[in-house]
């Protein structure tokens, strides 16, 4: 807030507040009606996080809220992060495939708390609220238990299983829970072994997006993300990722795999 004016995220945080007192309603009743938690109806209150595209029809719907209201909400969103993060949340939302491979680390659907926040902690960048960003992550799989939720193939380097991100009780957990997922019917987790030595991908993860009966890749750096849908790129990236696939072990395979390097960190 700047004097007597109020920012749009204030703003939003205010008249979410108003419309759901003049319902007569509870944070807790709010939240169960929308399907979101307390603490998250209390974060959109107060301001600390902006609801996102997925909680605009209900909060209409529940509060009455006006279009306008809305629009600033979803131009929020879209404003709060980079426009290609925009973009890559919009269409992971609507993909009905995630194909995604990673050399280095865990892929971000796949990782636990404890595991993104020393990502994020070790990255070499400052980030002013980590335990947001860490939370934001772990709204991100919530598509993976959705009704219509996405078919997840990941393929990961066996280094990513060995590398000791924020210690052992760290890659316990991580590594449980890759046992986990793997076990739900949505879900394919592929290993490349080490002995395979140099193999197509070893140049950078990338994840590729199926959606409304079209494809588009996603790459990332240290700085940025783009999102690429030009036909022969994602073709080219698709040829790399069978590539891939050819050099995984089985699913099978890469859960003995997963579960005997689980054990090394007991």
């Amino acid at each position: 807030m700047t004097g007597n004016h109020l920012t749009p995220r204030a703003f939003v945080a205010k008249e979410l507040r108003r419309a759901r007192e003049q319902k007569g309603m509870t944070q807790a009743a709010l939240a169960k009606a929308i399907y979101a938690s307390d603490s998250l109806v209390a974060a959109w209150e107060s301001g600390r996080r902006i609801p996102k595209p997925k909680y605009v029809p209900p909060l209409i719907e529940v509060l009455g809220i006006d279009a306008i209201l809305a629009r600033v909400i979803t131009e929020l969103v879209t404003g709060d992060a980079p426009e290609w993060l925009g973009r890559l949340l919009e269409i992971e939302t609507r993909s009905s495939s995630l194909s995604t491979y990673q050399p280095l680390l865990v892929p971000g659907l796949l990782q636990t708390g404890d595991y993104a926040r020393e990502v994020l902690l070790r990255s070499g960048r400052h980030y002013p609220d980590v335990d947001e960003l860490v939370q934001a992550r772990l709204d991100r799989q919530t598509i993976l238990t959705a009704d219509d939720a996405p078919l997840l193939v990941a393929i990961m380097d066996e280094s990513v299983l060995r590398r000791p991100v924020g210690g052992p009780d760290v890659m316990r957990e991580q590594l449980a829970h890759l046992l986990a997922v793997a076990e739900c019917p949505g879900v394919v987790i592929q290993i490349v072994p080490s002995g395979v030595g140099a193999y197509p991908g070893l140049a950078g993860g990338f994840l590729i997006l199926g959606f409304d009966g079209r494809e588009a890749v996603y790459v990332d750096d240290a700085f940025s993300g783009d999102i690429i849908e030009a036909a022969a790129d994602v073709a080219t990236m698709k040829r790399v990722w069978e590539a891939l696939r050819v050099e995984a072990l089985p699913g099978k395979q890469s859960v003995d795999l997963l579960a005997e390097v689980a054990k090394q960190w007991t």
